[in-house]
């Protein structure tokens, strides 16, 4: 479900690849953009990555890239329209239902979150009352996250993120949120952005509330089936599949890939539990950026964003990531493009898009990245920019 570690590392990946060579010997009818993405997610498997696979739309059609293996034992590659967990990428589905909420009238996004999930948000801090709709969209609520990315911080409850999940099968999104209500929150509602599942969590929990029906069924209805995404899914609860096609997912026990395939993550919802494909992917944020899933003023809405660090390479809107590269081989041709990145035990993933009709997935089949595979992030961006 973490995203906030991926995107930290973009920054210090965002020079190093801007002036990287195409490599010797390009493949015929490939623009030097997409071999500098091979030559990138190349880069990313033999740093010590088990395998990748970029899916790119444009214009001109599809290419896909890949890398590495789907399955280290086998040495198989990524097929064709693999299936991966998309972890927070699934936060862009949440926040366009919530504007979608917002355009129809039944949400005032400047609005407490109390007004909507009433004694929800309370204890050891905590007051619903003081945080809006929007700051919960924007990771500026303050609150604790139930599932925090750092390890060593040794918070009540915390979650196992290296687990296969099965011991939260039967955690509902009221009891996420119970965890995060038992710690103090860490600032002040609107005081800086902080990457926080909890807030997703509750904007799932509002939307079903609102609605009368399951998260899932709100996405499929506004979303997964007007754009036709037949690949993309909220898994069952017990259902630790993943349909296929799919690579294995793996984590690093030691200095060995252990499968972590087989995962119970119906559980994060809101916060992450999505499968997709590149494919679907790349159309989700096409019709998103191109204003085909929400009216302008929610959109313009959507893309106002707050600086996630100083170096103002990454911004975050209302669920929806502005990546600001410096592309070229000189490094400076600023491209902008939209996306979200999404980690979560046995894969990674970003998806971006430009309004000029360009998108990218990339997925990696593991959430033990390094370095390398924030440059490959940045080559995929550099391509469709």
């Amino acid at each position: 479900m973490g995203a906030n570690g991926f995107w930290c590392g973009l920054v210090v990946a965002a020079v190093v690849v801007a002036g990287c060579g195409s490599g010797a010997g390009e493949t015929v009818g490939r623009s030097p953009a997409i071999e500098r993405v091979s030559d990138a997610v190349t880069a990313a498997v033999r740093s010590g990555m088990p395998g990748a696979q970029v899916v790119l739309d444009g214009p001109d059609g599809r290419q896909v890239v890949t890398a590495g293996a789907g399955d280290v034992a086998t040495g198989a590659p990524y097929a064709e329209g693999a299936h991966f967990r998309i972890g927070s990428v699934t936060k862009t589905f949440v926040a366009t239902v919530v504007l979608q909420l917002a355009a129809e009238d039944k949400v005032d996004l400047d609005a407490p979150i109390s007004r909507y999930l009433p004694g929800a948000v309370q204890g050891n801090g905590n007051d619903g009352d003081r945080i809006s709709v929007r700051q919960l969209l924007q990771h500026m609520s303050g609150l604790a996250d139930f599932a925090p990315e750092d390890p060593s911080n040794k918070l009540p409850q915390q979650l196992d993120q290296t687990s296969d999940g099965k011991a939260y099968r039967d955690l509902a999104p009221a009891d996420l949120v119970g965890i995060a209500m038992s710690m103090p929150p860490q600032f002040e509602p609107g005081a800086r952005f902080e990457y926080t599942n909890t807030n997703y969590v509750l904007l799932g929990m509002m939307i079903e509330k609102l609605t009368g029906r399951t998260l899932a069924v709100e996405i499929g209805s506004r979303i997964l089936e007007p754009l036709a995404l037949h690949d993309t899914y909220f898994p069952a609860a017990g259902d630790t599949t993943i349909r296929d096609p799919h690579p294995l997912g793996y984590r690093k026990v030691d200095v060995n890939w252990v499968d972590a395939t087989d995962t119970e993550a119906a559980w994060a919802g809101a916060a992450g539990a999505l499968i997709s494909t590149g494919a679907d992917l790349n159309r989700f944020f096409l019709a998103l950026v191109a204003g085909k899933l929400l009216p302008a003023a929610q959109l313009t809405q959507m893309e106002q964003t707050v600086a996630m660090e100083q170096s103002g390479v990454m911004n975050y809107g209302l669920g929806l990531i502005r990546l600001r590269l410096p592309c070229g081989q000189d490094g400076k041709d600023m491209k902008d493009v939209w996306g979200h990145a999404g980690g979560i035990p046995g894969f990674s993933t970003l998806a971006v898009a430009t309004p000029h009709g360009t998108a990218a997935t990339l997925s990696v089949n593991t959430s033990h990245t390094t370095d390398q595979f924030s440059a490959a992030a940045t080559a995929v961006g550099c391509a469709i920019a």
